[in-house]
C-alpha cells in the first residue's frame, strides 16, 4: 500500500523558511547585524580560525561577495583578519570576544522566537522534529559538492 501523495519537501519547507527569515530580520536589525553578518558569526563558531575562502564555502557564500561583510564585521570589532603565516596571500578570519557575545545574544533572541513556534508541537514531536532536521541538514551538507 502506497502512502498518500504529499507536497515535495521544498514546497513544505519554503513557507516555513520564509516565515523564519522574516521573524529573524527585526532581531538582526535590533542588533545592527545583517543576515550575512550573522551567518559569518555562526560559521566562525564551528572552528577557531578559517581562511576567508573556507569560511565562505562553509556558509555557502560567494568568496568575493563576502569581503564587504567581513569588512563591516571587522570594523565593528566582531571579527579579526590576519595574514596566514604559511601563505601571506591568504587571510585568516576569527571571531572576537565581542563577536561571540553578540552572536550568542542574537542566537538566543532568535531561538526564543523559534521556541514559541515550536511550542505548538507536543514535546515529543518537537524533539523528533529538531532531531530529524539536524540529521537531514547533516546529510544534505555531506552531499553538497
Amino acid at each position: 500500500m502506497s502512502e498518500a501523495p504529499r507536497p515535495d519537501l521544498a514546497a513544505m519547507m519554503a513557507p516555513l523558511i520564509r516565515g523564519l527569515i522574516a521573524a529573524e530580520l527585526p532581531v538582526l536589525e535590533r542588533h545592527e547585524l545583517s543576515m550575512w553578518g550573522y551567518s559569518v558569526l555562526l560559521g566562525l563558531g564551528k572552528e577557531p580560525v578559517y581562511t576567508q575562502a573556507a569560511l565562505a564555502k562553509s556558509i555557502n557564500a560567494d568568496k568575493t561577495r563576502i569581503i564587504g561583510v567581513l569588512d563591516e564585521l571587522q570594523q565593528g570589532g566582531l571579527i579579526e583578519r590576519a595574514p596566514d603565516p604559511a601563505d601571506r596571500r591568504v587571510n585568516l578570519v576569527s571571531i572576537t570576544p565581542a563577536g561571540r557575545t553578540l552572536r550568542d545574544r542574537v542566537q538566543a533572541d532568535i531561538q526564543e522566537q523559534e521556541n514559541r513556534l515550536l511550542s505548538q508541537l507536543p514535546a515529543a514531536d518537537r524533539r523528533a522534529f529538531l532531531r530529524s532536521l539536524q540529521t537531514l541538514s547533516a546529510t544534505v551538507g555531506e552531499q553538497s559538492p
